[in-house]
């Protein structure tokens, strides 16, 4: 008697240029989210060095603020104008034009001499960034076997925090050259335009994304339009609790969880070199809880619902970064509440690769990742620069105090997923909308 299907374990049956659509697209993910990563890891030190010698810490953070706000503004613009791009002209296309694109202006970026053109740079490489995602999964999410899909997502989602992990190997091996080490380290975030070159040979546009396509036409629907996610009142709430969902998990993430380094660099003892390799572990560290929190979240909402798994994950999240940045000491706990923040507040953006591109029809659906995803970010730009000012209003004196009083309270951010989960659809078990 033959087994099944949907009994076969997911990896079985699964076409062999599917394969190949998953391996370019997480490399170009995993690529994408080294080039964010390499980032938050020289931040600090390229904020200083910008600022001069006489800049403190605190100036520092200010500015890394800033630079940081600016950078999720680029990503949500890119967001919304490649996503678009992506329905109307195909997926392969957009990923190969947003990896170029992010690629470039990383590299650029080692070559600025001020706050402008750093700003530019990071603006710019943002565009890239926030439009690379839509594409891919979207791609992905068309050409593999419905009981697959889930879980190839988010292996797609969860080695993007190996992609993180890898920026951290970088800044460890070039911190030793010098204080200027982090041009070297936006070089090396160039190397990824040599994807392009395979991605324009190798893969081709879904047949579903094309079969949309020729369809839409026929009938006078919308393509890659903002505006038809809001003229359907299905798409419109979808549209809605997709945006909450991603502003709980970007707003955290970035304005809290990414700044474990800045935590560090408060409390840790370890100065120059040793707390430039500090940070690089405790980077790492991070990102294997992540992989594991990503790829956890993936199994369990396709045993439980997408719903109660993101229930369960933000519940989490939020409690990881208050014990995070209310007990950790210096280097004695470091590594564990690294581990535990990576593990959490990663989690939930498994349910972004994973649940997205459940919610919308073909023709809409790089559009409706983008601008959930990417929406989000403008409205988490804020994040950060409330964290700066909170911590700045909370100082106490201690080091760092006010930057973890503030941390505290950004993370009930959380309180705006639950408002969409409460308006979300379960899709566990249903087909791509067509």
């Amino acid at each position: 008697m033959t087994t099944p299907d949907v009994q076969q374990p997911w990896w079985k049956g699964v076409p062999r240029y599917a394969w190949i659509v998953l391996i370019i697209s997480s490399l170009g993910w995993l690529f994408d989210t080294m080039d964010q990563n390499l980032f938050n890891m020289v931040r600090q030190p390229s904020m200083m060095a910008l600022l001069g010698p006489d800049a403190t810490k605190q100036e520092a953070t200010r500015l890394g603020g800033y630079m940081t706000s600016t950078f999720l503004i680029g990503w949500a613009v890119g967001g919304f104008l490649f996503g678009a791009i992506g329905d109307k002209f195909g997926r392969a296309k957009t990923m190969a034009a947003t990896i170029l694109i992010y690629a470039v202006f990383t590299g650029l970026n080692g070559f600025v001499t001020n706050p402008l053109q750093y700003g530019f740079c990071r603006f710019m490489t943002a565009l890239g960034v926030g439009g690379e995602f839509a594409a891919g999964a979207a791609l992905v999410a068309e050409v593999f076997p419905a009981r697959s899909r889930a879980m190839a997502l988010g292996v797609l989602q969860a080695l993007s925090a190996v992609g993180n992990a890898m920026a951290a190997v970088i800044t460890l091996f070039l911190s030793s050259i010098g204080p200027d080490y982090w041009r070297t380290a936006f070089f090396v975030g160039a190397f990824p335009a040599v994807l392009v070159f395979v991605i324009r040979r190798v893969v081709k546009e879904p047949e579903t994304w094309a079969e949309s396509k020729a369809k839409s036409e026929r009938e006078g629907l919308s393509t890659g339009s903002i505006l038809a996610l809001f003229k359907d009142p299905t798409l419109r709430r979808n549209t809605i609790a997709g945006t909450l969902l991603a502003i709980a998990g970007v707003g955290a993430l970035w304005g809290v969880g990414f700044w474990l380094m800045d935590l560090v660099g408060f409390v840790s003892p370890l100065k120059g070199k040793e707390l430039a390799h500090f940070k690089s572990y405790l980077s790492m560290t991070q990102q294997a809880g992540a992989f594991i929190g990503m790829l956890a979240f993936t199994a369990i909402s396709e045993r439980v619902g997408r719903r109660p798994a993101l229930i369960g994950a933000f519940i989490l999240a939020f409690f990881a970064i208050q014990g995070t940045f209310r007990f950790l000491d210096g280097t004695s706990t470091s590594y564990i509440w690294a581990f535990i923040l990576g593990l959490f507040t990663l989690a939930p953006f498994a349910a972004y690769a994973v649940y997205f591109p459940e919610l919308f029809p073909t023709r809409l659906r790089a559009t409706g990742i983008g601008f959930c995803y990417n929406c989000a970010r403008i409205i988490a730009a804020a994040a950060p620069l409330v964290l700066g000012q909170l911590a700045k209003s909370m100082e106490t004196g201690a080091p760092g105090s006010g930057f973890r009083a503030a941390a505290c309270v950004v993370a009930f951010i959380y309180v705006v997923g639950f408002v969409g989960i409460a308006l979300a659809p379960e899709t566990r078990g249903k087909p791509l909308p067509e």
